[in-house]
């Protein structure tokens, strides 16, 4: 099954999904950015990004990254950012 496959990246789980109708692969932001960067705090991490990217004019996070549920840790399923490949 293709849809819902785990990545790892450097010993990092990262959440990913499979889009059958545009054959393309998501995958959590959060995730990503705890894979690239280590933070503690993925979430803040991605958020002051977004922010500061806003403020120096820059929207693209808005226009590449769409929400879409995931399961998250605790078995529920939470919206995530998520970046196309």
């Amino acid at each position: 099954m293709k849809s819902k496959k785990l990545a790892i990246f450097e010993g990092q789980k990262i959440r990913r999904q499979w889009d059958e109708k545009q054959e393309k692969w998501y995958f959590a932001v959060v995730d990503v950015i705890t894979a690239l960067t280590n933070s503690d705090n993925p979430q803040v991490y991605w958020r002051v990004l977004k922010k500061r990217l806003i403020d120096e004019g820059s929207n693209e996070t808005v226009t590449k990254c769409n929400g879409l549920k995931m399961m998250a840790a605790d078995g529920g399923m939470r919206a995530n950012g998520l970046l196309t490949d």
